[in-house]
């Protein structure tokens, strides 16, 4: 079996990179107008309260958990005739549009009922839009480095549309309490924006795969953690650090109003480490080509580890410092983004050679759930704690509170980070370990590079 050649893949042209990596802008702004707009613009300008928005997001969040491995699934099963991963893509394309438009341009008094509907709705469309899409990615190479190229595309794209949602406010004169226009210019961008990506990848992104059809079930694959596998061991290490790496996102606007006193400095910390991920991520597709993705983002996480570790000592005379940590943590957070899902693509591949059938949808479905987990137990970790320490949001705080809002926000993140990298110690799908799978999946006639 070994002395068979492993199967062509052939680079994936510039053209259908950037057709794929286009539907990521449109995704981005979205979900960081719902993060850091929607909960402000609800709570300051349209007069609910701040434990109600925080209550409907909470539940259209579990909603999210539940709908992602049934999206998953759905996915995977569809006819591959009608374009299995294309079809949910347009599905959700005027769902997106409407719910956002809803969501974002309310007219009228609103109610909390009416913010519900209208949350699930768009996070409905979400992932109706996102697990198909992720799972078209595996889908378009078998080639270990290329698909860090697929995630490294897809991530900048997103980061860019990140900075320029944070950079609508500025633009258009929208702050906390004047959100509206900001809202709706982001209304405009995704749905400008969306259209013209929902085009590109239909014209120049193929979505028939020459790969057989799994039997899909959401219980089968849970069975796959009843065990220590590849895929366990994955999604554990990223589940740890994902949570080490909400934290500090969470408290971000505390530490930088209450320990550093530098609250007005927050939006320009903020775009500066968006803008060092969006940087880093060419430079850590062509290190983990040389190095291998897991040893990558292992280092990456031992840097980001170097890095953070002095938040705690800071104080209000240490801006200059904390921006140095901003720009470096930056850097490091882009390896953080494209490698380990680049790293759960090629399980994919893992499954696919012990079962004979593919099944990426209910694997990034997982993913996905895992990701939205990571920030839940964040925030359940992370506020907790300040309540314990007996910090206060309105600014009356010891120095024994302010001292444990570093700890919490610095230390936390990095203990979380080193469990991370003990959990991923011997991970076996190594770029070798890979290439051998895809001899078998060759052998066996299973292809996975669309036509």
């Amino acid at each position: 079996m070994n002395s068979l050649p492993p199967p062509s893949s052939g680079r994936i042209s510039a053209l259908r990179l950037a057709a794929y990596s286009t539907l990521a802008f449109p995704l981005a702004a979205g979900v960081l107008a719902l993060q850091i707009f929607v909960p402000t613009f609800y709570a300051e300008s349209l007069g609910l309260s701040l434990s109600s928005v925080g209550l409907i997001l909470l539940l259209a969040r579990l909603w999210d958990t539940v709908s992602d491995p049934v999206i998953g699934v759905l996915s995977d099963i569809t006819p591959i005739s009608l374009g299995r991963r294309r079809l949910w893509v347009l599905c959700g394309t005027p769902l997106l549009i409407l719910s956002a438009w809803m969501l974002f341009n309310p007219a009228g008094p609103v109610t909390i009922w009416y913010l519900l509907i209208w949350t699930v709705a768009i996070y409905l469309a979400g992932t109706m839009m996102i697990v198909p899409y992720y799972a078209w990615g595996a889908e378009l190479t078998p080639d270990y480095h290329e698909r860090s190229r697929i995630s490294g595309g897809r991530v900048f794209t997103g980061l860019a549309a990140t900075l320029i949602t944070l950079g609508l406010p500025v633009l258009l004169g929208g702050d906390a309490n004047t959100l509206g226009p900001t809202l709706r210019g982001v209304i405009w961008l995704m749905a400008g924006t969306l259209l013209l990506a929902v085009l590109a990848i239909i014209l120049f992104v193929p979505d028939r795969p020459q790969v057989p059809q799994a039997s899909v079930s959401l219980a089968k694959a849970l069975r796959l953690f009843r065990r220590r596998t590849p895929l366990r061991q994955l999604l554990a290490a990223y589940l740890v650090n994902g949570i080490a790496n909400a934290i500090p996102a969470t408290l971000f606007l505390l530490y930088t109003t209450h320990k550093l006193d530098g609250g007005d400095r927050s939006g320009l910390w903020l775009f500066t480490y968006f803008a060092c991920a969006a940087v880093s991520t060419p430079f850590w597709v062509w290190l983990a080509g040389r190095m291998g993705k897991d040893r990558t983002w292992r280092r990456a996480v031992i840097f980001a580890c170097l890095t953070f570790v002095w938040t705690p000592f800071l104080g209000p005379d240490d801006h200059l410092i904390y921006l140095v940590i901003v720009i470096l943590g930056g850097f490091a957070a882009g390896a953080d983004l494209v490698l380990p899902i680049a790293l759960q693509a090629d399980l994919v591949d893992w499954d696919a050679a012990r079962t004979g059938k593919a099944r990426p949808g209910i694997f990034f479905a997982i993913w996905g759930t895992t990701t939205k987990l990571g920030f839940a137990l964040a925030v359940g970790i992370a506020f907790p704690l300040l309540d314990l320490i007996g910090f206060r949001t309105d600014g009356s705080n010891t120095g024994a509170a302010l001292a444990g809002l570093g700890i919490i926000y610095g230390l936390v993140p990095v203990l979380l980070k080193l469990i991370a990298l003990w959990i991923m110690q011997g991970y076996p799908i190594t770029r070798a370990v890979h290439d051998g799978i895809q001899r078998r999946l060759h052998a066996r006639g299973i292809a996975w590079s669309a036509p």
